[in-house]
């Protein structure tokens, strides 16, 4: 058993998600508030990867950063940076892959906080910044974690985005999930179970999380 996807697959899901957890909060707080009908372009963007095919999301990404095209070869020309078949090129897919399921928890968190705590932030002189980090942000902490644990569990379970952006690169870009596939093409099934009901169990922990994070917030919002 190489346990070397399951290594790689942690480190990819965690910086994703940290990525994720920073570019989301201002996305998210900018989607909740803004009042320009240019945010229905960002918001439909964000959402592209919840209903477009993976293969297809990967495919474009595989063309726009190989050195062959234009921001490819900006990026290797002048940076000496090549992100296809790389590990640094598997996290801009994932970030680009998971940002919906960072951004729409958030977004919504936003959307729920009463406007009487805004308006009470402002009447005392504080501005949007100060309101976002001191009022908003700690009212939306389990918002923010399951954003955090959604990112995290799919960033986990990503295999075509990360197959076509990656390939299958032993140590470098060989996740979990590609790793799968491979027991399975290659008829070993021991291995493939293994691999597989790992995967199970994370995903039934997730989901376990999320669900206890919202009862605590239903109890929290409708005391009995």
């Amino acid at each position: 058993m190489d346990f070397a996807p399951f290594y790689l697959s942690l480190k990819l899901a965690i910086t994703t998600t940290g990525i994720l957890l920073c570019l989301g909060i201002p996305i998210s707080y900018w989607l909740a508030f803004s009042t320009t009908r240019l945010k229905v372009l960002l918001e439909a963007f964000v959402g592209l990867p919840l209903v477009l095919p993976p293969s297809v999301l990967g495919f474009y990404l595989l063309i726009a950063l190989s050195p062959e095209n234009a921001l490819g070869r900006f990026l290797d020309t002048y940076f000496n940076v090549r992100l296809v078949f790389s590990f640094p090129g598997l996290v801009v897919a994932s970030v680009i892959y998971s940002l919906p399921f960072m951004v729409q928890p958030i977004q919504s968190g936003f959307r729920a906080v009463p406007v009487r705590l805004l308006e009470a932030s402002y009447s005392l002189g504080k501005n949007k910044l100060t309101t976002l980090w001191k009022v908003l942000i700690p009212s939306i902490r389990n918002a923010i974690l399951t954003g955090c644990v959604l990112s995290f569990a799919h960033t986990v379970g990503e295999f075509g985005v990360v197959l076509m952006v990656g390939g299958n690169i032993p140590g470098e870009t060989r996740v979990i999930s590609v790793a799968l596939y491979d027991e399975v093409e290659a008829m070993n099934y021991y291995d493939a179970n293994v691999y597989a009901a790992i995967l199970l169990a994370f995903s039934f922990l997730i989901l376990s999380s999320i669900y206890l994070i919202n009862h605590r917030m239903h109890k929290i919002s409708f005391p009995s």
